[in-house]
């Protein structure tokens, strides 16, 4: 019993460090410097298509299936994937709004916000590229 505790203390440390947080993200010369959680999720989910300066913005996201978008709508929204991909089937059947574009990876999406200023992506890593600010830092939601 004495070396299961060591164990299981380590366990749980462990499983409390995989919790990770979501970098929002622009290119550096956009001239957005920060935005708001209530804004990410206005973007987000189509409520919002421009910055607060009034600038059209290119929402990049993950593909539907990809397990690290499933964990930022949750949480950015409180919403599940089931839900979020719900919202956005009866947003496009009604013609209302757009989803965000879906790149493969966030490689891809890395390289997006480089060639775009008017981009807004989001990734699982705080970037080092001196070309991207991040704009807001969401934590991850627990596991419930």
């Amino acid at each position: 019993m004495r070396c299961r505790l060591p164990l299981l203390l380590t366990s749980l440390l462990l499983a409390g460090a995989a919790r990770a947080d979501f970098y929002v993200v622009v290119n550096a010369a956009n001239p957005e410097r920060n935005l708001s959680a209530k804004e990410a999720i206005a973007l987000y989910m189509g409520r919002s298509r421009a910055f607060t300066n009034g600038e059209i913005a290119l929402i990049l996201d993950l593909p539907r299936d990809d397990p690290r978008r499933a964990a930022f709508y949750q949480a950015l929204t409180g919403m599940t994937v089931a839900q979020v991909n719900s919202y956005w089937s009866r947003l496009m059947f009604s013609g209302q709004s757009v989803p965000p574009q879906a790149l493969p990876d966030e490689t891809a999406m890395l390289a997006a916000l480089r060639r775009n200023p008017g981009a807004l992506g989001w990734l699982s890593r705080e970037p080092a590229d001196p070309a991207l600010r991040t704009v807001l830092v969401i934590k991850e939601a627990a596991a419930r």
